[in-house]
């Protein structure tokens, strides 16, 4: 599978784990998009970094040769895909703990 294949199937997979899986929905908060318009403009200046200098340098044939500050445009979708991913578990692991520490003192208020 190339890398292009790769990028476009993460960034489907995460936005399908936000909307279907997790229900969490972050891609319909304008929230997100600031946080997320934030973060790709480090990520850019990284990238260009990288690449522009040659410390990272990509095989042409294996890329769609499409750049944004000499970054291909995989490793963008990349990016998004991670940032997704991880905010998702992110709420999903502390509204499950919100949950479990609710259930907690509704039981000691049982006990009690």
């Amino acid at each position: 599978m190339s890398y292009t294949a790769l990028a476009v199937l993460a960034v489907l997979a995460a936005a399908a784990a936000d909307l279907f899986a997790f229900r969490i929905r972050l891609l319909r908060r304008r929230a997100f998009w600031t946080a997320y318009a934030i973060i790709v403009g480090f990520q850019l200046l990284t990238n260009g970094i990288l690449t522009g200098f040659e410390i990272v340098r990509y095989d042409p044939a294996a890329i769609l040769g499409v750049r944004f500050v000499f970054a291909p445009v995989e490793d963008l979708l990349f990016g998004f895909a991670l940032v997704l991913w991880t905010l998702d578990w992110w709420v999903w692991w502390g509204r499950r703990d919100s949950r479990r520490a609710a259930a907690g003192s509704s039981r000691a208020d049982a006990d009690a």
